[in-house]
């Protein structure tokens, strides 16, 4: 399938700068020592692994302190949206998704029942919902293997929900829009992603997506949520 093919495409950029390193240690005048070829590639894994360790910190303190929950989820809930992309976003993780009309980039998330994000995945705006949840779906078991039941709306239906079941072990229940629907309803569990997305939104940086790298827009979705349970243990802490 073309949305299958154009999921590595927008999340290689780690490999290819890794292979890219040997390149820069040749002899030629000008060029970089090999031992400081891959350095920048390092202090670039550090801030990531430090930023993942703030969020997931947070997040488990406003499910604790806020919210009165455990710190590890037992249920999830998967969307995507789709971004418009700058000049910046270049063509080998962009697409076009037909439906939305928006050429850029699509954030699939997976969050708690509290809104709270668990996991994202930046692929191409081409790349169909139930192509990207598989990716997303094996990052959020391996992460949170407490979690069983995960609910998705209708684009999430097909095989998907089979070999969610088979593979990982996790239910997926299909959320229906309701018979006759022409207005806004708020649906059943639906509705805590789409707030999820309108917390994202709040922030310039992330209204579109202007990074060059796919792995820098999640980054900016996280600082986004890191925002938000920051104010929330604020208001908690004073009340």
């Amino acid at each position: 399938m073309a949305g299958r093919s154009s999921i590595p495409a927008a999340t290689s950029w780690t490999r290819s700068a890794t292979s890219a390193a040997p390149a820069a240690s040749g002899t030629r005048t000008g060029r970089l020592p090999a031992p400081q070829a891959g350095l920048p590639l390092l202090q670039d894994l550090d801030c990531r692994r430090t930023l993942h360790r703030m969020h997931n910190s947070l997040r488990e303190q406003v499910r604790v302190q806020v919210e009165d929950r455990g710190r590890q989820p037992t249920a999830a809930l998967v969307d995507s949206q789709s971004v418009r992309g700058a000049e910046t976003v270049g063509r080998v993780s962009r697409g076009y998704d037909a439906g939305k009309r928006v050429n850029g980039r699509k954030r699939h998330i997976a969050v708690d029942t509290c809104g709270l994000l668990l996991a994202v995945l930046i692929t191409g705006a081409n790349v169909q919902d139930r192509d990207g949840a598989r990716p997303l779906l094996r990052a959020l078991h391996a992460c949170f293997p407490g979690i069983r039941l995960v609910w998705a709306d209708t684009g999430y239906t097909g095989t998907l929900v089979d070999w969610a079941a088979t593979r990982l072990a996790l239910t997926v229940r299909i959320v229906a829009k309701l018979a006759g629907q022409t207005t806004f309803v708020v649906l059943h569990r639906r509705w805590c992603v789409e707030r999820t997305f309108s917390w994202i939104n709040r922030c310039r940086r992330t209204v579109r997506d202007d990074e060059r790298l796919p792995a820098h827009h999640a980054a900016m979705v996280q600082w986004a949520m890191i925002i938000v349970m920051t104010r929330r243990l604020a208001r908690h802490q004073h009340t």
